[in-house]
């Protein structure tokens, strides 16, 4: 962050200056062997952050509710609550350890890629307009798509025993292998 003008002028010593990162609009970390975002809350006008393919242990976004777009995959997440950041259109949290993602309040979400976790459950009941799915590789046994306007679904490799894509009328790829159907 130093290098990119939003630090106090003093290499290597972890600072910024809040001023210098409350307006900064996009925010790449990705592959930068970080193990904490402690601070992040302070970038207030995101809206959009990469920091895929680094440790983080734990992510908490609530504060940057301008947020449309993240890819925080390649993590160490065990959760990931999103449920304060309503202008989320993109997610990309695959190849971390989540069991649960609190997505009650995305209604504008159009890209969900949640694969290669250790998710159960997904509610996606109140996301009506999301386009592509990808929650391979969990453990999910229950999966309603229902509400969506899906036209990209992959949940290959899960535990599920029905799938009801009958009223995803958009559909157009259906990836659904390797489950118990």
């Amino acid at each position: 962050l130093e290098a990119n003008g939003m630090g106090n002028g003093i290499a290597n010593d972890d600072h910024v200056t809040t001023a210098n990162i409350s307006t900064v609009l996009s925010l790449d970390v990705s592959s930068q062997n970080i193990s904490d975002l402690t601070g992040i809350e302070d970038f207030i006008s995101l809206t959009d952050i990469s920091c895929y393919n680094n440790t983080i242990l734990s992510l908490d976004l609530s504060n940057n509710q301008h947020l449309i777009y993240i890819h925080c995959s390649n993590n160490n997440l065990t959760s990931l609550d999103l449920s304060d950041n309503l202008n989320l259109q993109t997610i990309y949290c695959s190849e971390n350890y989540l069991t649960s993602i609190v997505l009650s309040s995305n209604l504008t979400l159009y890209h969900f890629s949640c694969d290669n976790n250790n998710l159960t459950s997904l509610d996606l009941s109140t996301i009506s307009i999301l386009l592509t799915l990808d929650c391979s590789y969990n453990q999910l046994t229950t999966l309603d798509v229902s509400q969506t306007g899906l036209t990209g679904l992959l949940c290959t490799n899960n535990l599920l025993d029905s799938l009801d894509v009958s009223q995803n009328y958009n559909l157009v790829g259906l990836y659904c292998s390797n489950n118990n159907l």
